[in-house]
């Protein structure tokens, strides 16, 4: 995969959504101290994710991918961490025990910075600025020095990836994701139908492990319900800032991106014969492909056999961004290019992206109907052509915000002012998160059903 590949091969490539930095000696001075600094994560983590992936791309695991639209450095704090875990613990287990297979927890954290632009400039209050492009590129303050690109926020993104992954870590193996802590998991949320179910399904798990320790459960056991495997990922837009944090794996001698443990390719920087698709051919870590209404068949042929050219299960998700209502008239002709090339990839669901629409307001919003009717859609395709839907990947956050739509608490346009605090796209809630969990459990729960009918 690697042979004859070096990471800075990407730099003779065509590039798009990158910045042009304006002092090259700032650059290059922010490039080295990066290539000092010790690697995010390592390569060991990247292949056990991939491993996990590969068990999701075949039923037998589910992929949960989820986070912020753009990290903040205003908005960084441990509270924000935690509360946005707290949720993906609480989604991964009305999954788990509603679909009976392990889920594999990926953030959109700790390198999730930078964003593609549907323009180049953007108008605010009659005055043309730069667009913003997140924190690890330029301000978001409408002002034409904050929209500068400044290498030196590359360094401060690497901080704050690295404080917010010290804390994930620290949740994960020091007792807050214990499975007996299943109730507290529910402080801070709000009272409505989901909540209740998320309550009564916490009692049936409780009532489950105390019969297992009245039973007798070995030490092993009692280890893993103790802690989770939480992995990161971010879209690998900014290649400075991946090349920089790109390393040799000691014990493969192969390179590993070191700025997060899974990384994706956008919509919009796809092109075959592009940067980002270079920069991530040679990386052993788990790659995503975000494929939306304009990937051809035989574009994503190409892509397949230039990202995964060994065919290597786990190594490839297609995240599928398509829009509701637009899900039928694309994936099956997808799917059928991954058929046609015996291809071994993990489908995901990406019901965000393709459902932004402009409120009457002038926020920026989803509405959550639509992003639930994309996920059944993506469900009853997969049904229909006999494949496997792998897993999700949405924009959330543990905070108590008012960007999409609907939902129980039914957000409507005029709430969208109330907590709109995203910098770039609008994400779920809390409650909306719970509530699209339960949705793809019971999805899930009718695809193990329909298989079990097959098996008999």
């Amino acid at each position: 995969m690697t042979q004859a590949w070096k990471k800075s091969d990407w730099r003779a490539k065509p590039r798009v959504q990158m910045p042009d930095y304006l002092d090259s000696a700032a650059l290059n001075a922010v490039e080295a101290q990066l290539a000092k600094y010790p690697p995010l994560v390592f390569a060991g983590e990247a292949r056990r994710l991939k491993k996990q992936l590969g068990l999701a791309s075949e039923g037998k695991a589910f992929l949960l991918q989820g986070g912020d639209c753009a990290e903040s450095f205003a908005e960084f704090s441990a509270d924000n961490i935690r509360d946005t875990f707290r949720v993906m613990l609480q989604m991964a287990v009305v999954l788990t025990y509603g679909a009976k297979v392990p889920v594999v927890k990926v953030g959109r954290m700790a390198g999730q910075f930078a964003k593609p632009r549907s323009a180049p400039t953007e108008v605010i209050n009659g005055e043309e600025f730069a667009s913003y492009r997140g924190d690890i590129i330029n301000g978001f303050e409408a002002t034409q020095e904050s929209r500068i690109p400044d290498p030196n926020r590359m360094l401060q993104a690497y901080t704050q990836a690295a404080a917010s992954l010290n804390l994930l870590r620290a949740f994960s193996t020091g007792g807050f994701a214990d499975i007996h802590r299943v109730h507290s998991w529910t402080l801070g949320f709000a009272e409505h139908d989901k909540a209740e179910r998320y309550r009564e399904l916490s009692n049936r798990i409780s009532d489950a492990l105390d019969f297992m320790q009245a039973a007798g459960v070995d030490s092993s056991t009692a280890h893993q319900l103790s802690q989770v495997d939480f992995y990161t990922s971010h879209e690998s837009l900014l290649l400075e800032y991946e090349e920089a944090l790109c390393r040799v794996d000691s014990i493969s001698g192969q390179p590993v991106a070191g700025s997060g443990h899974m990384i994706w390719i956008g919509d919009r920087t796809r092109q075959p014969d592009g940067a980002h698709v270079e920069f991530a051919r040679g990386v052993l870590n788990p790659i995503g492909l975000k494929c939306g209404p304009t990937t051809t068949a035989d574009d994503l042929k190409v892509l397949m056999a230039k990202l995964n050219p060994e065919n290597e299960a786990g190594r490839l998700t297609l995240i599928a961004r398509f829009g509701a209502g637009k899900v039928g008239d694309n994936l099956p002709r997808l799917i059928k290019a991954v058929q046609e090339e015996g291809a071994k990839v993990l489908w995901s669901c990406d019901p965000m992206h393709g459902n932004t629409i402009k409120a009457a307001s002038g926020y920026k919003t989803r509405p959550f109907d639509s992003v639930l009717r994309e996920v059944r859609e993506f469900f009853a395709i997969h049904a229909a052509e006999g494949t496997v839907p792998g897993g999700v990947h949405f924009e959330m956050t543990g905070k108590d915000v008012t960007e999409c739509t609907g939902g129980l608490r039914d957000v409507t346009d005029e709430d969208l002012s109330d907590r709109y605090h995203t910098a770039c796209d609008p994400r779920l809630n809390a409650s909306q998160s719970l509530e699209l969990a339960f949705l793809v459990a019971e999805e899930l729960s009718k695809t193990r059903e329909a298989e079990r009918r097959i098996a008999m």
